[in-house]
């Protein structure tokens, strides 16, 4: 191998002020999560993830090895970067493919969900062990990334991390000014979007889910956005970051951190009895967070969202080790956009059909997952009760285009009578 083969990029993975460990980038693609000793013989250390937790099986095993992989990180650290549009976004300004996640990630590193941070460290920082450890390598630069008005992309729908200063929203400039908002866009391929978002959320925390502060923003009063197609509409949806609080960071990780799956396994390598297991039996709250899942596994029923996958789901750990299920987010009423849409995004009971599920299938949830059914049937009939009593008339003052309540109120008449909703 020459010597250009052998360069090493490093980046420093820091959780609450210690170190977790070093990230290596190898030019042929691969990268290798190397964990330090203070972090793995730290048994008070704080929660990287949770198959790191000391509670959690084989997680001594698993820090007792390097974690190598060949282009795409290891679903722990793949899982933090954006997807689809915005990926592609972050890759056209960095001049790189969208599969480099190794660079995407290095860029992104000081604002990443959650409260890990990864910082790139010059050659001379590299530590000796690292360099020994891959002794016919040479740790190289990273390049200065300056994306400064260089995008232009047509995108489906944009969410960008912003900070909110007097009534007015900026893209987060620096570690210093950490985004304390979810804004999203408009979407140049389905209608109203923002709408339908903020409608759902509302719904949702009208029967009981637990849902972050939301608002719709005027696009006139977003700052230093990239250049992106829009379409004709005035509004995006606002969601205050549950993993901010002011400067301070929370942890944070999603499902398919948990399971570890990487984000194309979001929709088919896992169902909600695995996720009810995990609240169940590793939440600090257990009981309560797997009686909110089943509420929230009801009200995406009832709202006709589809979209409810791994990554939609999440754990936070505000005690910096202890995980907890997280507020509620990106509950939209997808039915409306994809026609015949009428599954959940992963199995329930062996079955996914909206159409078809009854208490029985919650009750078949619950025994499988070995939570007593009756902590859950009593808080699905509360969040029945709740979206019957109120989400009509709620709905009516809503702003989500009036096709697509038209629609949401012919859904909820389609289902078994156990949850049927009558609207006028």
């Amino acid at each position: 191998m020459n010597e250009q083969t052998n360069t090493i990029k490093v980046l420093k993975l820091t959780l609450h002020n210690m170190l977790v460990g070093y990230l290596i980038g190898f030019r042929d693609g691969r990268n290798i999560l190397s964990f330090s000793n203070e972090f793995k013989e730290n048994p008070y250390r704080p929660t990287f993830s949770l198959i790191t937790h000391p509670d959690f099986p084989n997680s001594e095993k698993l820090l007792s090895i390097p974690w190598s992989k060949k282009q795409k990180l290891h679903p722990t650290l793949s899982n933090l970067l954006p997807e689809g549009a915005l990926r592609e976004l972050i890759a056209q300004g960095l001049k790189t493919h969208s599969d480099n996640e190794f660079h995407i990630f290095s860029y992104l590193g000081q604002d990443l969900p959650g409260a890990l941070i990864a910082t790139p460290l010059a050659p001379e920082n590299v530590p000796d062990s690292i360099l020994r450890t891959y002794d016919q390598s040479k740790a190289i630069p990273f390049e200065t990334n300056d994306q400064k008005n260089k995008f232009s992309l047509a995108g489906v729908q944009m969410k960008f991390s912003m900070k909110e200063k007097e009534g007015r929203f900026t893209l987060a400039q620096n570690n210093d000014d950490l985004g304390d908002w979810i804004i999203k866009t408009p979407s140049t391929l389905h209608k109203n979007v923002p709408f339908n978002e903020y409608s759902a959320m509302t719904l949702a925390s009208l029967a009981g889910i637990d849902i972050p502060e939301i608002k719709l923003i005027a696009l006139n009063k977003l700052d230093n956005l990239p250049h992106i197609n829009l379409p004709n509409e005035k509004m995006a949806f606002a969601i205050k970051r549950f993993d901010r609080n002011q400067n301070t960071r929370i942890h944070m990780e999603d499902f398919a951190q948990v399971l570890v799956k990487y984000p194309h396994e979001k929709y088919d390598t896992a169902n909600y009895e695995q996720i009810g297991k995990v609240l169940y039996n590793f939440s600090g709250n257990g009981l309560a967070d797997v009686q909110q899942f089943a509420r929230r596994l009801l009200v995406n029923i009832l709202l006709a969202n589809g979209d409810a996958h791994l990554k939609n789901w999440s754990l936070l750990y505000k005690d910096k080790v202890t995980p907890t299920l997280s507020p509620a987010y990106d509950i939209v009423t997808t039915r409306v956009y994809m026609e015949n849409e009428a599954q959940l995004a992963l199995n329930m009971a062996k079955t996914k059909e909206w159409r078809t599920i009854t208490y029985a299938h919650f009750e078949a949830w619950a025994n499988k997952t070995t939570i007593p059914w009756r902590a859950i049937k009593s808080h699905l009939d509360d969040t029945l009760n709740k979206a019957r009593t109120l989400w009509p008339q709620a709905l009516k003052d809503l702003p989500m285009d009036e096709a697509h309540k038209l629609q949401l109120k012919t859904h909820w008449k389609s289902l078994q009578v156990d949850f049927r909703i009558e609207s006028p």
